[in-house]
């Protein structure tokens, strides 16, 4: 092509007729050509291929010969570069393609996905993934175990241990913003053979959760539409429904997803903040009609209650029986940087959601529970239930003593958001892991397929393929089966919160022993390398400990031995065979490429933050 220059090695030289990669490049390196600005993939640009369009290309030169992934094999290829675009090309160091030892790929992510999400929707993505049923149903079974104070001191216990995972997850996320977060984190830090067991443990819980989100929606449709109301319509139609709409958000641009759940949060909080309200009004007497009610119900039935078994020992069961459900409650805001390489400067944008989203969902959670322990006796037996009725939200049956029974149709309206908002998350994150997986090798190489707009599609047709799974809910022989199903990693949570610690703590310890100073980190906290061990242990202990109720004396549960423990023996088999298949190891701390990661995060700055204007400064302090 005539007019098109010549780059050898580092150098640009005009008058030649195309652009070849250099030859010399040195063993266990890589080349790769930035063709204009484009830090908002955190430099992760294209090169041109051969028919003069933009490819983005990653090469490796390795015993002699230089390949890469894609279409160009060797290092004889020529590469057409237009004029205007040579005068903006420059050659850059890369870390080398990824191998299962545990180096770090972010340059197939980058080229194939798209930096849909900004820190906004990660923001209210952590908050939608905690504020669900767990709240608005479940903190009723709280009071019931713990009584109103020792319900408060589990959910401040769980949420310093929040804390400590959500700020270990930012300094980590904000170092290597991966595809999978903490799961290509663990192969990076800690051992391939880890992330492999964690990434499946993931994939396998978020692709029965969605099924399950579906089949509880159906329940809680019955609240309206059921033969007592006159209403009925068939559960297929629900099933059908939100199959049918979930498929379809995992399909489209990863920015519908974000605004999606970011309406979905706004709702849900201001619901919370009704509900908070309306039951500081009841409380104090408020409504006509009704009787102060103070904290009556702190002095009787009293501020802890006796679980299993009696005295000082039976409260402290109490407690300790809260603090195991609470993990559950707060499970999910490890999700919001699954797409960290579908997020626009996420060195900023990540550490600042997992900052902000643990202080709101703790401040939500701790109102929450406060104004629940005011409104309803720890002995009140409607507390107590399968936790998929409306019937059992504390807010519903004290709004209800109240006088004021719509409250229940709006509970279950957003409840029914929650669910769905659930299923969206569950879709995101798990098809996020598969493909960060199949990146690595450890999963067929047919889910990094992705869609001219960045979405991996065969992993969302994995996925929508397992939603079928809902319509065993028509049958009761099925259903008993699919829980028990869904019930085999219902302990995910605690791995991988322990995960995330875990790498947080290798990341501190590589960094000491290669002479790097925390500081050096995009984001960093001193306190952070003694919050991670002592969260870490906690994690471990309630681990252990969730499933305690069972080893009492009349109290063996299949169900609840199953969903407590048997994630333990799954999550060592997969570790196991992996670590024996491949004949992984763990990482020394020398070995760790932190070098090349901080040279990313130096070479790469993140963009200028735009600031807030018009009326969205009023209420941005929600995500901001």
């Amino acid at each position: 092509m005539a007019g098109a220059n010549k780059l050898n090695g580092s150098a640009a030289q005009s008058g030649s007729d195309t652009l070849r990669i250099s030859e010399s490049v040195e063993e266990g390196t890589a080349r790769r050509v930035c063709i204009g600005d484009n830090s908002s993939t955190a430099g992760l640009a294209p090169l041109l291929n051969n028919d003069n369009t933009i490819q983005n290309k990653t090469y490796h030169h390795h015993n002699g010969s230089l390949t890469e992934y894609g279409a160009i094999s060797s290092t004889s290829d020529d590469i057409d570069l237009e004029p205007d675009l040579m005068a903006q090309s420059r050659l850059l160091p890369y870390h080398a393609p990824p191998t299962e030892e545990g180096d770090l790929l972010t340059s197939t992510e980058s080229t194939s996905l798209k930096r849909g999400l900004s820190q906004r929707h990660l923001s209210m993505l952590g908050i939608a993934g905690s504020i669900g049923t767990g709240l608005f149903l479940g903190l009723g079974l709280a009071v019931a175990k713990g009584g109103p104070l020792g319900a408060l001191l589990g959910y401040a216990v769980i949420g310093l241990v929040v804390c400590a995972v959500q700020f270990a997850l930012g300094e980590v996320a904000a170092l290597l913003p991966v595809t999978g977060s903490f799961v290509r984190h663990s192969e990076f830090l800690v051992d391939p053979a880890l992330g492999f067991a964690v990434g499946w443990n993931l994939v396998y819980g978020n692709i029965l959760s969605i099924p399950a989100e579906i089949t509880a929606i159906c329940t809680l449709f019955q609240f309206w539409f059921n033969e007592d109301s006159g209403n009925v319509i068939s559960p297929v139609v629900f099933i059908l429904g939100f199959i049918v709409v979930t498929v379809a958000v995992g399909f489209s641009f990863v920015r519908v997803f974000g605004e999606i759940e970011f309406v979905f949060a706004l709702l849900k909080i201001g619901l919370v903040v009704f509900l908070v309200v309306l039951g500081l009004v009841i409380d104090l007497g408020g409504i006509p009609g009704t009787e102060r009610i103070g904290f009556r119900y702190w002095r009787d039935p009293g501020p802890l209650v006796e679980y299993i078994a009696t005295g000082d020992w039976g409260k402290f069961l109490g407690f300790w029986a809260v603090m195991t459900g609470a993990v559950f409650s707060f499970a999910g805001v490890e999700s919001l940087a699954m797409a960290a390489a579908e997020t626009r400067n996420p060195r900023r944008a990540i550490p600042r959601a997992c900052k902000r989203v643990f202080a709101r969902i703790v401040i939500f959670y701790m109102v929450a529970v406060f104004v629940v322990g005011l409104l309803v006796p720890s002995d009140d037996e409607r507390l107590v239930g399968s936790g998929n009725s409306v019937a059992q939200s504390p807010f519903v049956i004290a709004a209800s003593a109240a006088g004021i029974p719509v409250i229940a149709s709006v509970v279950n309206a957003i409840v029914i958001t929650s669910a769905w908002s659930a299923a969206n998350q569950s879709l995101l994150a798990g098809t996020r892991v598969l493909y960060g997986l199949a990146l690595k090798g450890q999963a067929p190489r047919v889910f990094l397929r992705t869609t001219s707009w960045g979405t991996p599609y065969m992993c969302v047709g994995l996925f929508g393929c397992f939603m079928l799974l809902s319509f065993m809910s028509l049958s009761e022989d099925a259903i008993t089966v699919f829980w028990w199903l869904v019930m085999l990693t219902a302990a995910g949570v605690l791995f991988s919160w322990s995960a995330i610690l875990l790498n947080h703590i290798r990341l501190l310890q590589a960094m000491k022993r290669q002479g790097i100073q925390p500081s050096g980190l995009p984001w960093h906290n001193w306190w952070t390398a003694y919050s991670s061990p002592a969260a870490l242990f906690m994690c471990l202990l309630i681990l252990v400990t969730s499933g305690f109720t069972v080893f009492t004396e009349g109290n063996w549960d299949s169900a609840t031995f199953v969903s407590c423990y048997l994630d333990i023996p799954l999550m060592s088999i997969a570790y196991l065979s992996w670590k024996y298949y491949k004949r992984t190891k763990i990482v020394s701390l020398d070995e760790i490429a932190l070098g090349d990661a901080f040279e990313q995060a130096s070479l790469y700055p993140d963009e200028p933050e735009p600031k807030q204007k018009g009326w969205v400064r009023f209420i941005s302090w929600i995500w901001d």
